[in-house]
């Protein structure tokens, strides 16, 4: 089935925003073509709307006749998208539509991501504004830019543009689940000068491979143990040394907030042991495989023929970064004592390129609990200025803290409750929401966020559960209309 079939799921409101959102190319710094989407609808609507100094765009509605007392509401959602593709699709995302479809019980896209992270948060707020039957009181739209890159349009929010009282996101991926607290983050990026010398005489080129990784989005799914594409070359390569290979390039993971599901790796190795890397990469294939079983079944090592590299690193050179490479953190770090379940500090080593000047890395480090993040950079920080690489922290969000007795919260359990006989689960999510960014602007604000399942979210898995947007449709009416009187 078609995207304009899709258009035709119940909620229509909702499903026909989101077809359309399929259609608008909108990988992170480049949401313009959803902007001018929605400020046409406004201005049907008759609608005021303005562009902020970070590139947001906000709508505002007033409120149904007799809700004009109600506290005003703030229903925000991010405009751009992940830009992930399995490797033998052919797809550019600042110009080609998603190609979603109906696959049983869920929508999901043909080898890309497919966007519902956040197109359908997006969608529901397009359709409270465009509504003309449905009772809510001030509603203030805001969409915000590059949230999956840096979150600069959260970040470049400014205090009093907004006037609502409460904020509804609509960006996690649980049905059932309110979300009220989440973790802070920050980007590391390892700037290492390259030592390079003349590939040795008898060498030929090949390609090392290592995908069928599931990847996934590097908080919500930290904790599951996936492997990572990186680490797994790294590995690898400790082992192809014995073979006499020399490194010539490296290309591994895609973007700071995926676990990297595939990386390449050029190389020289002599003619006379080119068969036994291949075998090397059968036996390490099978290791794996049996190392992280259902978590990561599909690894995949391969080795091809490639043309013979002029320069490769110097072999002490690549040494050194492979040990450091091991010693770096990855994954879960700690647990929050009182969440079951719940990951307080991880970090993630999400891409690894080099050229012939430097080798760089891209690490992204997460956690609820400010000092730990800070001691975590620091520590990743040291260790490779250890061996002379120039290390900068950038991106940094703060997380959101739980309020336990928000008025907010009690209000969407009982709303939730009402409607489907039974009490949500409260939430804390390991990763950053834009609410930790825009609290830390609003600190009067109360904040909830919830949304409907999403599974494989930043991977080309990525599908939402057609049923679950309908719940979140009609919980999202259901707490409009509850929303109390100004004190």
């Amino acid at each position: 089935m078609t995207v304009s079939e899709i258009a035709k799921l119940a909620p229509q409101q909702v499903w026909k925003h989101f077809a359309k959102l399929c259609e608008i190319p909108r990988p992170s710094h480049h949401e313009q073509g959803v902007i001018d989407y929605i400020i046409s609808l406004a201005e049907q609507r008759g609608l005021s709307y303005e562009i902020d100094s970070a590139g947001n765009l906000i709508v505002r509605k007033p409120a149904t006749p007799g809700m004009e007392s109600r506290l005003g509401v703030v229903m925000q959602g991010h405009m751009d998208m992940v830009a992930q593709k399995l490797p033998n699709i052919d797809h550019d995302f600042t110009k080609d539509p998603i190609r979603a479809y109906i696959d049983g019980e869920w929508v999901t896209a043909d080898g890309t991501t497919l966007g519902a992270d956040n197109g359908i948060g997006v969608a529901i707020a397009l359709a409270v504004l465009e509504s003309d039957d449905i009772p809510h009181p001030a509603v203030e739209g805001l969409f915000t830019v590059n949230e999956e890159c840096g979150m600069s349009g959260a970040l470049g929010l400014q205090p009093g543009i907004l006037k609502g009282d409460w904020l509804f996101n609509i960006d996690t991926e649980e049905e059932g689940e309110l979300y009220v607290g989440c973790a802070g983050g920050r980007d590391i990026e390892i700037r290492l000068p390259a030592k390079r010398t003349a590939t040795p005489d008898g060498m030929v080129g090949a390609e090392i491979i290592v995908g069928g990784l599931k990847g996934g989005h590097s908080g919500v799914d930290i904790h599951l143990g996936r492997a990572n594409a990186n680490l797994l070359t790294n590995e690898f390569l400790q082992r192809a040394l014995e073979l006499d290979v020399h490194v010539a390039q490296f290309d591994g993971g895609s973007l700071r907030n995926a676990i990297p599901r595939d990386a390449t790796t050029y190389v020289a190795v002599p003619d006379k042991n080119f068969d036994a890397l291949c075998r090397l990469a059968e036996t390490m294939t099978a290791e794996f495989r049996q190392r992280f079983g259902d978590i990561d079944p599909n690894i995949q090592i391969q080795i091809n023929a490639a043309a013979r590299p002029g320069t490769v690193f110097e072999r002490g050179f690549i040494e050194t970064l492979i040990t450091t490479l091991a010693k770096c953190p990855n994954g879960v770090l700690r647990m929050i004592e009182d969440l079951p379940n719940v990951v307080e500090t991880s970090d993630n080593i999400a891409r690894i390129t080099s050229d012939e000047q430097e080798v760089r890395i891209e690490i992204s480090a997460r956690s609820s609990v400010e000092h730990r993040k800070d001691e975590l950079c620091a520590h990743i920080q040291s260790l490779f200025e250890s061996i002379g690489a120039t290390v900068t922290q950038s991106n940094d969000y703060p997380g959101w803290q739980p309020d336990m007795q928000s008025p907010l919260l009690a209000l969407a359990r009982d709303v939730y409750q009402r409607l489907y006989g039974k009490v949500p689960e409260t939430k804390v999510i390991h990763a950053g929401l834009e609410c930790g960014v825009l609290g830390a602007v609003y600190p009067r604000w109360k904040m909830i966020s919830y949304g409907p399942t999403i599974t494989g979210a930043h991977s080309p898995d990525e599908r939402v559960r057609i049923a679950d947007v309908g719940k979140v449709w009609d919980f999202t009416k259901a707490l409009l209309a509850a929303v109390p009187e100004k004190a």
